[in-house]
């Protein structure tokens, strides 16, 4: 039987991706294309900016790709795209790219959920079946628990009621002018602070729901900085006070988070936790997570640092779809807000 391969595109906020596998999950080339340098200068990422980005860079990194892999495009059997969840003006760029390059070769469209996908990256880096499992994705958008039965089947356990895991760590890092992207610049910080200097709150933690919430969190950080009637300085000085909120802040973002994993697993009676999306780059939450599982004799299944954060390559989920013979039609369309 010949091998398939597989051309993927994501586009779903500021990381233009695309990245060529085979059917065996081989990764023949994965280019990642950051949108850093439009960014920056506004704290954050906007929506806007991220489409135009996108336009400007998609097209060199699907030829970059092409040439990673030494891949003629008429060895191409299949296009993969994530449409959804994400920005919607981004997401429309990589869906019609991925519809003219699908129609233009004659090939099958896959459209597979970039949420889903972070936690295949799991299964990716185990390079065996991990599933049935609890999965976890943690990223600058989304903060989700799913029951999931296979690569395909995942239903919502649970998620933010209002900021999601990294945008906290992004606003955070924007409070103590850390700079952005704030997950990276609050973990260097925390390195020399005491975790256990402010007593910061954990919504839900000891309710019984798979629910997180994280804006009072950031709020009780801005009240450390400038108690309620006091102006908030422009620049929080490094030092020890820095340190220790930034640690202090992290502290109770990964407590929650590991704490509301189990509650899952326990909840589903399962025995497997995959964990994906950004914010598992960070490196006390992967400890963390590490010590309770083995402690709570759960597998434990986290992605490589290089697919923890937004690319392409974990659009192989679309390997699972391609052997069950399950296309897309031409007509699909985005699905912003669809988990």
């Amino acid at each position: 039987m010949n091998q398939a391969n597989i051309i993927a595109i994501e586009t779903s906020c500021d990381e233009t991706s695309v990245a060529i596998f085979n059917d065996r999950l081989e990764v023949l080339s994965s280019v990642v294309a950051s949108q850093f340098k439009w960014h920056e200068r506004f704290g954050g990422v906007v929506p806007e900016v991220a489409a135009r980005a996108h336009m400007e860079l998609l097209n060199k990194s699907i030829l970059q790709a092409l040439q990673d892999a030494n891949m003629p495009v008429s060895h191409i059997s299949a296009v993969a795209v994530h449409n959804g969840p994400g920005l919607a003006g981004a997401l429309l760029v990589g869906l019609s790219a991925a519809k003219m390059i699908a129609l233009g070769l004659n090939v099958p469209l896959i459209a597979v959920n970039h949420v889903h996908s972070h936690i295949y990256a799991c299964r990716m880096s185990a390079g065996k079946d991990i599933f049935p499992c609890v999965g976890m994705v943690v990223s600058g958008g989304h903060s989700i628990l799913f029951e999931c039965q296979t690569a395909l089947e995942m239903k919502r356990l649970g998620g933010t009621i209002d900021d999601a895991a990294g945008e906290a760590f992004d606003k955070v890092a924007a409070l103590l002018g850390l700079g952005f992207p704030g997950g990276p610049a609050v973990e260097r910080e925390a390195l020399s602070g005491n975790p256990n200097e402010y007593a910061y709150p954990k919504s839900f933690f000891y309710e019984d729901r798979l629910d997180f919430s994280f804006s009072g969190l950031k709020t009780a950080v801005l009240y450390t900085i400038a108690p309620p009637g006091q102006a908030r300085p422009a620049i929080v000085e490094a030092g020890k006070k820095r340190a220790d909120i930034a640690a202090s802040f992290q502290k109770a973002v990964v407590d929650v988070l590991v704490s509301k994993a189990l509650q899952a697993l326990k909840k589903t009676g399962l025995k497997r936790l995959a964990v994906g999306g950004g914010v598992v780059a960070n490196q006390t939450l992967r400890q963390k997570l590490l010590e309770d599982t083995k402690l709570n004799g759960i597998e434990l299944y986290l992605p490589e640092k290089n697919l923890c954060t937004d690319n392409a390559a974990m659009a192989a989920l679309s390997v699972e779809a391609w052997k069950q013979g399950i296309f897309t039609n031409l007509d699909v369309d985005i699905r912003p807000t669809v988990f």
